[in-house]
This record gives C-alpha cells, sequence and structure tokens, in this order.
C-alpha cells in the first residue's frame, strides 16, 4: 500500500500564526513545512519558536534551516510575496500568515512565484476565490480554487455558533462582539498610528475596534447577509479571547437551557472544533485550546422575551489547526482529481 507523500507547506510570516501552524505540523506526520519567508533574522526566528515550546532541543537551527525531527525548513529574511521564490522549493500550497498581503495582487504574486495555492490566515480585502470554514461549507471547495481565505479566529468562532443554534432556532439578528487580546501590529505604549485609538497602549487600555466578519456573511454564511452587526474590544491580555454574542430570536420560548442542549447536542458532530464548557472559566483557562469554539454554559442569559446573550472563548491555536485543516482539505481534492483522471485515461485505453 502506497503512502501518500506529505503535503508541501510554504509560509509567510513566522509570527504567533505562523509559529504555531510549524509547531503543529511537527507533529503531524502528512504536512511538511518546507520554507519560510519573513523580515525576521533566522536566528531571532528560532529563538522565539524555542521560548514557546515544550521540547525546544528538538528545533535546531542548522545554517538558515530549521530543523525538527519530522522536516527541515528553510528560513528566507525576505520582506514581499513578490520576491519570494516558491518554486524552487516546489510548494503545493502557501499559507500567508502575515495578515498584511490580502488582496489578489499580493496572492497572485504568490501564485506567480510557483504556489499552487496561496491560502490566508484572515479575511481578504478582495473577493477571492473562497472562503472556507471548517464545519461551515468544507463542501464548497473547488480544485481549480488557487486564492483562499480561512477566515479567522474570530470569524471562524461566531459563524460556528450562528450554524448550530440556527439550525435549532429561527435567529433573526446577531451582534457580536469579540472581547480580544492585543495583537502584534497593537502599540504597546502610545504611538502615532494610522488609527487614532489604535495609536494608544495595547498593554493599559481597552481599545474599541471594528470587525469585518460581518461583511463576508455573504460569502460564508448567506442566509445571515445584512443580520449581523461585529465588532472587536482589544484589551490588555496577551492570549486567549471571547466572543460575546447575543441573538434576537423570533421564538420567545426559547430559553436559554434550549439554546445551551443544543450546543452540547451539536457538539458531537464537530469533533476537535467545538466543545462545551461547565466550568467557570477564564481566558487564561483555553491558553493551549486548538478548538475552534468552546461554549461556555454557564453564562447563557436570557433578556426580555427574544434576546439571548452568549459566551464562548477561544485562541489562536484554534485557527492555526483550521488552516491546517484547510490545506488537508485541498490536498485531498487533488488526490481525489488525480485518482479520477488516472481512471479516465485507464478507461480511454482499454
Amino acid at each position: 500500500m502506497s503512502v501518500s507523500p506529505p503535503i508541501r507547506i510554504g509560509m509567510m510570516g513566522f509570527g504567533q500564526t505562523g509559529r504555531q501552524i510549524y509547531q503543529l505540523a511537527a507533529l503531524s506526520s502528512d504536512i511538511e513545512i518546507v520554507a519560510i519567508a519573513d523580515i525576521g533574522r533566522p536566528d531571532i526566528l528560532h529563538y522565539l519558536l524555542c521560548s514557546e515550546v515544550d521540547n525546544p532541543d528538538d528545533y535546531q537551527l542548522q545554517d538558515n534551516y530549521l530543523v525538527n525531527p519530522q522536516f527541515k525548513t528553510r528560513i528566507m529574511q525576505i520582506d514581499r510575496p513578490g520576491e519570494m521564490p516558491w518554486d524552487v522549493f516546489g510548494v503545493d500550497m502557501v499559507i500567508d500568515s502575515t495578515g498584511k498581503f490580502r488582496n489578489q495582487a499580493d496572492m497572485q504574486d504568490h501564485l506567480s512565484n510557483g504556489a499552487g495555492r496561496v491560502l490566508l490566515r484572515t479575511l481578504p480585502t478582495d473577493y477571492i476565490d473562497r472562503i472556507v470554514i471548517p464545519g461551515i461549507n468544507e463542501d464548497s471547495a473547488q480544485v481549480s480554487d488557487t486564492m483562499i481565505s480561512a477566515g479567522s479566529a474570530t470569524t471562524t468562532a461566531l459563524v460556528l455558533l450562528l450554524k448550530i443554534l440556527g439550525e435549532q432556532f429561527p435567529i433573526e439578528y446577531a451582534s457580536m462582539t469579540t472581547v480580544h487580546s492585543y495583537t502584534s501590529d497593537q502599540a504597546l505604549q502610545d504611538y502615532a498610528g494610522s488609527d487614532f485609538r489604535r495609536s494608544r497602549s495595547a498593554a493599559k487600555n481597552i481599545i474599541p475596534n471594528s470587525h469585518e466578519a460581518a461583511g463576508w456573511m455573504d460569502r460564508i454564511l448567506p442566509e445571515y447577509a445584512g443580520k449581523v452587526i461585529t465588532a472587536a474590544l482589544n484589551v490588555p491580555v496577551q492570549e486567549g479571547s471571547m466572543l460575546d454574542v447575543s441573538l434576537v430570536i423570533g421564538d420567545s420560548s426559547v430559553t436559554p437551557e434550549a439554546i445551551n442542549q443544543a450546543m452540547i447536542a451539536a457538539k458531537e458532530h464537530y469533533p476537535g472544533i467545538v466543545d462545551v464548557v461547565v466550568d467557570p472559566v477564564v481566558s487564561s483557562d483555553i491558553i493551549g485550546n486548538s478548538l475552534s469554539l468552546l461554549f461556555d454554559v454557564q453564562a447563557t442569559i436570557k433578556a426580555g422575551s427574544t434576546i439571548i446573550k452568549t459566551i464562548s472563548w477561544y485562541e489562536n491555536l484554534g485557527h492555526a489547526a483550521r488552516l491546517l485543516d484547510v490545506a488537508r482539505l485541498y490536498s485531498s481534492l487533488d488526490g481525489t482529481l488525480s485518482k479520477t483522471s488516472t481512471r479516465a485515461i485507464q478507461g480511454a485505453q482499454q
């Protein structure tokens, strides 16, 4: 029985998400990170990785290669997609985890330089081939897709909650606020940036922010297009985020208990992606959790006759895991196409 070769992944960006993707790949047998492009020096990138892992001795820097027991990865100090020669490394897919290069032109640079596909770790700024959210719309993926987004950690958590509860209850509107850990593009001291509020210190302020998920509902969950508003509060917490969602339900008989039971029943259909928690958890309790949505049954309350308020938890590691799930999905589609083509050729020869 033949064993399929590992999926050859290139990465643009070796920040928090990039390092988490790398760590998850190093623990798998079907993913190989063959090249990393980042503006940082290889020795500093190696140092940051080793500060996060449980077994730093398993991760060595040899010349400009990052080496672990599973694979060897070339690190190149490169600033933009158009500068990275992906064709040299024979990558099947590039995961752009920078959060910066989100438009078609930058994605095309990856493709023109030899990437088979480009997968964004965040929402795009342009309409692209596909936004694929594991647990939501994997069936929509096509072999022909080359520019893909896996949404974001917040987007994934929100649409999973809406899909699960919307299958049981008539949700008319939803308001989401993510209480989000601060991000690497925020200043730790007050520093003049492109936005007034985000110019304030992330380490000592709750900073109101916008969130783009509502604008992409037509591509992810079309039944909720125009029915969802989304916002964010960046708070002085380094890891772990909370999803605060209020639902307007067109059935006054729906109770918090019914909502909780629906989530408890649904978790069996989303193994490794959705779960519930009955303990009184806080944000630090979910650090290291690779779920996309951890629903908090203690927090569900009802206001008036039609509003249900829910709280869920998630952290960035879950999104890193979903990015690899999307890479596996497209590799599977390619394998199916290859087998179909082979059978067609054999049939024509008979």
